[in-house]
């Protein structure tokens, strides 16, 4: 087994991989005794988390950031959920061959994470959550498949046609908010549906609105050893300013000396306070 080194809260070896399947979040879920919501993002050491496609569809993650050993830790977060929050765009990704499964229990380099989710009683994929404000989203018939559930939350007074067709394919559609999603009604619905830890898999505008109504527990960051510069400029939170700074303070930190083929990088942790 490879390690990382534990810097915080105290010093010593860390497993690798292992690292974060040790929080054990469906715990803290328990003794919160309400959902436990955390985000993820891998970011450049000047703070961006995408660059420009390519083939000009949008931002994306960088490749010159983008790493197995980050993906692996990603991967041991979306195993512990219940359910998984993206947005309509990442369906929309997925029908134009953009985008791929969130948690990859099929790949045998996991394997090991769908035997953990067997012995956790839970199913091989969480469910997942489409927050949407125009439901103009295609479903890929894999999203529904081993009795995986769709769960759309979109803002007040929906197309009605169009909510009927989502529920005819997928499940429910729930209104979160007056004009737009709202973190404080997405998380009590989610806590009515009987989920108990959520995984924000989603961009920055998600993260924010999580924030600004102090549902996000816990934020995951790689802080990637490398420099990218560009434009635009993609933060891991995007959205007017917050009228008063969110404080969050260190929960664990590690060093990762083999990442990126030996220039390091940080695991890092934040409870919100």
């Amino acid at each position: 087994m490879d390690q990382l080194q534990q810097l915080f809260p105290q010093a010593g070896p860390a497993p690798f991989p292992g690292a974060y399947l040790a929080h054990d979040l469906r715990q803290a879920t328990r003794q919160a005794g309400q959902p436990f919501v955390y985000a993820n993002f891998v970011v450049s050491l000047d703070g961006r988390i995408a660059i420009p496609a390519a083939d000009g569809s949008g931002l994306t993650v960088p490749k010159q950031i983008a790493n197995e050993r980050d993906w692996r830790l990603y991967q041991e977060l979306a195993a512990q959920a219940d359910i998984i929050i993206s947005s309509g765009r990442y369906l929309r990704d997925w029908a134009a061959g953009r985008a791929q499964e969130i948690l990859q229990v099929d790949d045998p380099r996991f394997a090991d994470l769908r035997a953990w989710r067997q012995n956790q009683g839970l199913k091989p994929q969480p469910d997942i959550a489409i927050i949407s404000g125009s439901l103009r989203f295609p479903i890929p018939d894999v999203l529904t498949a081993g009795g995986r559930k769709v769960v759309v939350f979109t803002s007040a007074q929906p197309d009605p046609h169009r909510v009927r067709e989502i529920e005819d394919q997928a499940g429910q559609v729930f209104v979160a908010g007056e004009e737009r999603v709202e973190g404080g009604p997405l998380v009590q619905q989610m806590a009515a549906l009987g989920y108990g830890t959520v995984y924000s898999a989603a961009g920055p505008r998600i993260a924010h609105l999580l924030l600004a109504a102090g549902v996000l527990d816990r934020l995951y960051l790689t802080h990637a050893s490398r420099l990218l510069g560009g434009d635009p400029f993609a933060p891991i939170v995007e959205g007017p300013l917050f009228p008063q700074a969110i404080d969050l303070k260190l929960n664990t930190l590690y060093l990762d000396p083999a990442g990126l083929a030996g220039l390091g990088q940080l695991f890092v942790s934040y409870d919100r306070v």
